[in-house]
This record gives structure tokens, C-alpha cells and sequence, in this order.
């Protein structure tokens, strides 16, 4: 099984700081690297940036508690990757069938940007996850620092697999890397990702997967 960051984990100064802090100002929040959440053996990875304050630095789960997740869970759902149904909190009893979702960095980082020393950082433990769940045919990466980030930790070239929204790459075999503009409150407000785009990429995604 792959490692997950402990939850005292130092890589990043400046993100240890931040969390100390937040333990301070906010002791209910979860503050910590957020652990990955899903089926233990997913034929879909998906990779998100970084927990959100109040979302998933909060709940301890990925994508739980924010806009993002809204849309994220309702795909997960439409598309037969869940069982149960999502209600912003971690005992809700959601369960994903086939799927597991993560973040390129696991520590909520201030502002919500990462630094591109934190990325490098975090990136051994996204490589550890990919290579351990061999299970895994298709990989989301959600955002342009995501799919970046997932690209080196396989070990890929960028100029090769640069980020566009629903561009599909043939990566090791028969695995295969999504794009997707990623699905945060100011992406589908300003109508630079919809509904329906990001649904879009969870059809191919669902019928590469059963083809």
C-alpha cells in the first residue's frame, strides 16, 4: 500500500507553519495532510490541487465540505463511481466503488497556492500512489498544476503532455491521463468549465474504463 504524509509531516515549512497555526485559531478544523479517500483498489485515480480551508481542511476528507466537491461528488455519482449519497461530511456514509481521490499537495496551502518547492515536495507521495495501485486505467487531473504535477511524478515530459481541458494522453500500457479544467466555484461561475463539460470528461473517462 502507498504512504500517506504523517499528519506532523515538515516537508514544507511553510505549510507546517500555516497548519500549526490554524490549529490555534481554528482546533476543530482537521489541519493536517489531508489522506487520500476512496476504493482501495480504483480503476479511476482522480488528482485534485490542494485541500480547501473550509472544505477538506476542515473535514479531513477530500473535496468534502466546499463547492467543489458539489460538483466533483455529483459526478462521481452520475457516472457509478459511488454508493450512498454525499452530504458535505465525512460520515456521511459515501462510499466510491472504483475510484479514489487525492490531491497533488496534501497540505491546505495559504491563499490556496502552493509553491512550486511544496509541489516537488509532496510529488514522491503521488508517485508512490500511482505506481502501488496498479489497478488504476484512467487518472483526472483536475486543474493545470494538478496535471503538471501528476505528469512529473510519472516521470513524463511536460512538452508532451501539456494541460488543456479534456485532453486525453496514453500513458504506461493501457492507463490514461484526463484533463479537466478543475471544478471550483470561480471556474464554473465564470463559465469557464460547466456542468456539462465536466460531465463530459467523466463519460469518456467511464467508457474507456468499460470498453
Amino acid at each position: 500500500m502507498f504512504q500517506e504524509p504523517d499528519r506532523n509531516c515538515d516537508r514544507c515549512p511553510r505549510l507546517r507553519n500555516f497548519l500549526l497555526e490554524l490549529r490555534t485559531r481554528k482546533p476543530d478544523y482537521f489541519n493536517a495532510p489531508v489522506p487520500s479517500f476512496g476504493d482501495p483498489n480504483p480503476k479511476l485515480l482522480i488528482v485534485g490541487l490542494a485541500p480547501g480551508m473550509h472544505g477538506a481542511n476542515r473535514t479531513g476528507r477530500p473535496f468534502t465540505g466546499d463547492w467543489a466537491g458539489d460538483l466533483l461528488y455529483a459526478a462521481i455519482d452520475k457516472y457509478g463511481f459511488s454508493t450512498g449519497k454525499y452530504a458535505a461530511d465525512p460520515n456521511d456514509g459515501l462510499e466510491l466503488k472504483g475510484a479514489m481521490i487525492t490531491n497533488a499537495v496534501r497540505c491546505l496551502p495559504p491563499q490556496n497556492k502552493p509553491v512550486g518547492s511544496e509541489a516537488a515536495a509532496c510529488r514522491p507521495f503521488l508517485t508512490d500512489q500511482i505506481n502501488s495501485l496498479t489497478s488504476i486505467r484512467a487518472i483526472l487531473t483536475l486543474g493545470k498544476i494538478s496535471h503538471d504535477n501528476t505528469v512529473r511524478a510519472l516521470g513524463l515530459r511536460l512538452k508532451d503532455h501539456k494541460f488543456g481541458h479534456h485532453n486525453i494522453y496514453e500513458i504506461q500500457g493501457d492507463r490514461r491521463i484526463y484533463s479537466s479544467y478543475h471544478c471550483s466555484r470561480y471556474n464554473t461561475n465564470t463559465r469557464r468549465l460547466t456542468e456539462a463539460m465536466f460531465f463530459e470528461v467523466f463519460e469518456s473517462i467511464r467508457n474507456y474504463i468499460d470498453g
